[in-house]
């Protein structure tokens, strides 16, 4: 019945599309960021390079149909590109259908000559995101309570980075707004960034070829859990050659160790990017139960 209702719902919001706006992520000068020249770029794909200046696109539900909901999706790309079509307009749409309304962030990818630390670009612009979001939740008709962050791939990683380091903040942040999202959705993650699980490329992207052991271990989302982190539902598939399942797996046996409510779905198939069935057709509506199971949308 879940998946015959999201049928329904997805088409609606396919027919009644509502426009989109794209803002400015920072107002003034982008911390952390040197003076360059713009050189962004996007493919035929709709895969964006060389992201410099981070914006915010806002997806908003069908007239009518919120529910104070909101999620900062986070597409993935190997923090080398950021796939904002197939993990961000997409994927709005969908969560749109089921009256959330949807925060894709165009973040800045890692780059020595366009920011003075490259590491905790990605981070300062996903907690940026929330603190904007959070501090116009009323122009968008956004409970505070009830915003989350969701990520695939690399995004996975930065959602998780967002979840689990809410209490540092990278960003000037006054008034002192929370900066710990209400939820993680994970989507064939990369968690770890030790030897025997990291994605080698996405660790190589963000904090470089040597990275130390301590900023190895600071961007290990399964070492930095506890007791404070939100919950979490996890999808991946089981023959993923680019990312390790054994990822999603580590960070759910991290969680449910301090007792943090969490799911975890694996599909025997499906590949990286969920290509083949049944992750293809399936995962969004395993996505949608964990969200009405756990009050973030409605029954």
């Amino acid at each position: 019945m879940l998946r015959i209702l999201l049928g329904i719902l997805i088409m609606t919001a396919a027919n009644h599309a509502l426009g989109q706006h794209v803002f400015s992520l920072y107002e003034g000068k982008i911390p952390n960021s040197k003076e360059t020249i713009d050189k962004e770029f996007e493919t035929s794909a709709h895969f964006i390079g060389k992201v410099s200046r981070p914006t915010l696109t806002v997806y908003q539900p069908p007239e009518g149909s919120s529910n104070g909901t909101a999620i900062i999706l986070c597409p993935g790309g190997g923090y080398t590109m950021v796939n904002m079509n197939l993990e961000g307009t997409k994927v709005a749409q969908q969560l749109n259908a089921l009256g959330i309304t949807v925060f894709v962030l165009k973040y800045r990818l890692p780059d020595d000559s366009t920011m003075d630390d490259k590491s905790i670009g990605p981070l300062m612009d996903a907690q940026q995101a929330i603190r904007v979001v959070k501090t116009r939740a009323r122009e968008w008709s956004i409970d505070t309570a009830r915003i989350g962050i969701m990520g695939f791939s690399a995004g996975g990683h930065l959602a998780v980075s967002a979840g689990t380091h809410f209490n540092k903040s990278f960003i000037e942040n006054t008034p002192n707004i929370s900066l710990r999202p209400a939820f993680m959705i994970l989507v064939y993650p990369v968690i770890s960034f030790t030897d025997s699980l990291a994605q080698k490329n996405s660790r190589t992207a963000l904090i470089g070829k040597n990275p130390d052991e301590q900023k190895i271990a600071f961007f290990s989302g399964e070492l930095q859990v506890n007791s404070t982190t939100p919950p979490a539902f996890l999808l991946h598939a089981g023959d993923d050659g680019v990312v390790s399942v054994s990822n999603s797996i580590t960070f759910y046996l991290a969680l449910n160790k301090f007792k943090v409510p969490a799911g975890l779905h694996i599909f025997a198939s499906g590949q990286h990017g969920f290509l083949k069935q049944p992750a293809n057709s399936a995962w969004f509506g395993y996505c949608a139960q964990w969200l009405q199971e756990n009050g973030w949308i409605k029954k």
